[in-house]
């Protein structure tokens, strides 16, 4: 497929200043569409920003992108990410915390499957993101709802969805996880849930990040109990309990913790 002649006739495209084979076009006033070439003219490397557009983060992204593809894919062929990415300061100099360039594969996107199906399989989508979003073994249902989940085409967000998944059951409140294992879902919603532990024994709450290390916690004679949980692919023996021996912890340490863990760099952030 020729791929520059595809995208010379989107509508109202003109070249993207500051990168070659690249290209910025606007088919309706709150839709902003940009892309590159790959390194090896084979693929299209698309971003898009809805409301809102920044040509300098686009540019640096897309450049990014384009000399890292190989290692953003690498580990995950469905939904990657490269760190080591330094985002440009805003038009007003304020500093962006993105710190990672994610890469989504065709199948998870499906872009252009109504418009243009023929091109879907040669566009790749990259957005400025952060590190603790994903975990790099997402499966391809995981990267769909990942995918879906994130507002990735908001260039001006500031507040990351940490990679999480959680299980739980509360028998105050009658409600739980309907999922048979830990389902995706956000950090507010693990905060509430261990809000909801307090006077509820026989309640837990069991949460994992994105390093697969999990924690379970539940309610007991008046205290809340945290243990480690062993690890995603490392789940405790049936007849375990507890990878670890609970302890007893405060509400507000609590918080404190599922916070660091949800984004800790490295693996061995546990205790």
């Amino acid at each position: 497929m020729d791929l520059r002649a595809v995208v010379s006739g989107f509508k109202n495209v003109t070249p993207l200043p500051g990168l070659p084979d690249a290209w910025y076009w606007s088919p309706v006033r709150t839709l902003n569409f940009a892309g590159a070439l790959s390194a090896d003219g084979r693929r299209l490397l698309q971003l898009s920003g809805r409301e809102w557009f920044d040509e300098e983060l686009a540019v640096t992204t897309l450049e990014f992108a384009r000399e890292r593809e190989p290692e953003i894919f690498a580990s995950n062929p469905h939904l990657g990410t490269a760190d080591g990415f330094t985002p440009p300061r805003t038009a007003e100099g304020e500093a962006r915390t993105f710190d990672v360039v994610v890469g989504i594969a065709p199948e998870v996107h499906d872009f252009y499957s109504v418009d243009n199906p023929a091109l879907t399989p040669h566009v790749r989508l990259v957005f400025p993101a952060y590190a603790h979003e994903f975990s790099g073994r997402e499966t391809l249902d995981e990267a769909i709802t990942r995918y879906r989940m994130l507002r990735l085409h908001e260039f001006d967000r500031r507040d990351p969805q940490p990679f999480l998944k959680m299980r739980y059951a509360n028998t105050r409140t009658r409600s739980w996880s309907d999922n048979p294992g830990r389902g995706f879902t956000k950090e507010r919603i693990l905060i509430q849930e261990l809000r909801l532990l307090e006077n509820a024994p026989g309640s837990f709450v069991e949460f994992e990040n994105r390093h697969g290390a999990v924690w379970r916690v539940e309610w007991h004679d008046g205290a809340w109990l945290l243990a480690e949980w062993g690890t995603a692919e490392s789940p405790p023996a049936p007849e375990v309990r507890d990878a670890t021996e609970p302890r007893e912890i405060e509400l507000e340490e609590l918080l404190d913790f599922a916070a660091a863990r949800l984004r800790a760099q490295l693996p061995g952030l546990t205790g």
